[in-house]
C-alpha cells in the first residue's frame, strides 16, 4: 500500500473517532441536562423555590484539571484510568484560588478513586461518578479546613485501559 493511502486512512479514522467522541459527549450532556431539569424539586403552593432550585441559567467560571492518572485493582490485572475534571465556580471566584486548589483536587481524586475496584468504577454512570467525586472532594476540603473555591465537579474525559 502506498504511504499516501496509509496517511489518508489514518486521517479518516482519526476524523471518525473525533466526530464520534463529539456526538457521544453531546448526547451524554443532553441526557444529563434533561435528567437534571426533570429532577428539580417543585415548590408547594404558596411557597417560592430558590432561584438555584428552579434551574435558572447563570454564569459560571470553569477551571480544567487535566490528566489525573490512576490505577485500579481488577480481577486479574491492574487497569489504568485517565480522568479530566472541570471545576465549576461562581464567576466572581479568583482564578488563582482555583489554580491553588488544583494539587488538592488531584490528591483527593486519586485517593478517593484508588480505593474503588475496577469493576465498581467501570459500572458507575458518569453523573453518579461526578456526584461521588464532588461529595468526596468537598468533604476532603472541609476535613482539611480549606474553603473549596468551586461548587461542582464535572467529568470532562474518562479513558480506561
Amino acid at each position: 500500500m502506498a504511504p499516501s493511502r496509509i496517511i489518508l486512512i489514518v486521517v479518516l479514522i482519526s476524523s471518525l473517532i473525533g466526530a464520534g467522541s463529539v456526538a457521544a459527549n453531546y448526547f451524554l450532556m443532553r441526557s444529563m441536562l434533561q435528567g437534571a431539569a426533570t429532577s428539580a424539586p417543585v415548590a408547594e403552593a404558596g411557597e417560592q423555590a430558590p432561584a438555584e432550585e428552579l434551574g435558572e441559567p447563570g454564569e459560571f467560571l470553569f477551571f480544567p484539571v487535566q490528566k489525573i492518572i490512576l490505577s485500579l485493582r481488577g480481577e486479574q490485572q491492574e487497569h489504568y484510568f485517565v480522568i479530566d475534571l472541570v471545576l465549576q465556580a461562581d464567576p466572581e471566584t479568583d482564578k488563582k484560588k482555583l489554580e491553588q486548589a488544583d494539587p488538592m483536587v488531584r490528591s483527593s481524586t486519586v485517593a478517593y478513586l484508588s480505593a474503588l475496584k475496577f469493576e465498581e468504577m467501570r459500572a458507575l454512570p458518569i453523573p453518579e461518578l461526578q456526584e461521588r467525586l464532588e461529595k468526596a472532594l468537598l468533604e476532603d476540603f472541609a476535613r482539611r479546613r480549606v474553603v473549596a473555591p468551586f461548587q461542582h465537579v464535572l467529568v470532562s474525559k474518562l479513558i480506561v485501559q
